[in-house]
């Protein structure tokens, strides 16, 4: 769907043991393909479904960066550059892909915006099941000035407000339904960033999953609104993430 969250890649220093971290704990599969910076690893959920990639980059800080979905890349870089953000990788072609740009909205906190050129759409898996995107979450230096900005570029709507007391208002948004929350994080050394959430068939047996396999567990288990719980957890390359799923 136009302006929402269609795949998700981790940037990271070692891929072979990213992706058997991830394989170990999160439950995909991968296959290799190549793009334009070389060798690139494609995630895949249950059911053969392509959720995400990996590639790897020395000399920066691993970590995952979320697409986004647009009608027109070109169009949307120059309206992040007029709305205060910036354009890190002007945009250019996958050949036989898409077309993308590395974006960064006016707090620092960077995407992609990308169009796809297949004609028919790849599917995607049920929200929140295993292996699936499940939740996006941006730790903003000013959530109100973050909403408005996204907002203003894909046409989010708030959906529930959730009072986190002195941690403050958690907003989740999305379009006709919720699929990300936006908060005010003071804690920020590294400056605001996007944090995504994979869905996993059981909580508890995926931490120890991420403790046998190098990882380290940051935050959680927490209960959610709906009776999910969710755990923030970093892999062993530094790497955050985090995953959401039913205890037990």
């Amino acid at each position: 769907m136009a302006n929402d969250f269609c795949w998700f890649e981790l940037v990271t220093t070692d891929t072979k043991a990213a992706g058997d971290f991830y394989k170990a704990v999160i439950g995909w599969t991968s296959e290799m393909s190549s793009g334009p910076a070389g060798p690139y690893t494609i995630f895949k959920a249950p059911g053969d479904i392509h959720v995400g990639g990996m590639l790897e980059m020395q000399g920066m800080p691993p970590g995952w960066i979320g697409y986004i979905a647009v009608d027109d890349v070109d169009a949307f870089a120059d309206k992040v550059e007029a709305a205060g953000g910036q354009v890190h990788k002007a945009p250019q072609d996958i050949p036989d892909v898409g077309r993308f740009a590395v974006v960064a909205d006016p707090q620092g906190a960077m995407f992609v915006l990308f169009k796809d050129t297949s004609t028919m759409p790849p599917p995607r898996p049920e929200p929140m099941s295993p292996g699936s995107l499940a939740w996006a979450e941006l730790h903003a230096t000013d959530w109100e000035t973050a909403f408005a900005f996204y907002a203003g570029q894909f046409g989010w709507k708030k959906h529930d407000a959730v009072d986190m007391g002195e941690m403050g208002t958690y907003q989740t948004v999305g379009l006709d339904q919720a699929f990300a929350g936006l908060f005010t994080n003071p804690d920020l050394p590294n400056g605001p960033y996007w944090l995504y959430y994979f869905g996993v068939d059981g909580v508890d047996s995926a931490v120890e999953r991420v403790k046998a396999n190098g990882g380290e567990i940051l935050m959680g288990p927490m209960e959610v609104p709906g009776g999910a719980f969710v755990v923030n957890a970093k892999d062993p390359q530094g790497g955050y993430f985090a995953f959401l799923g039913m205890r037990g």
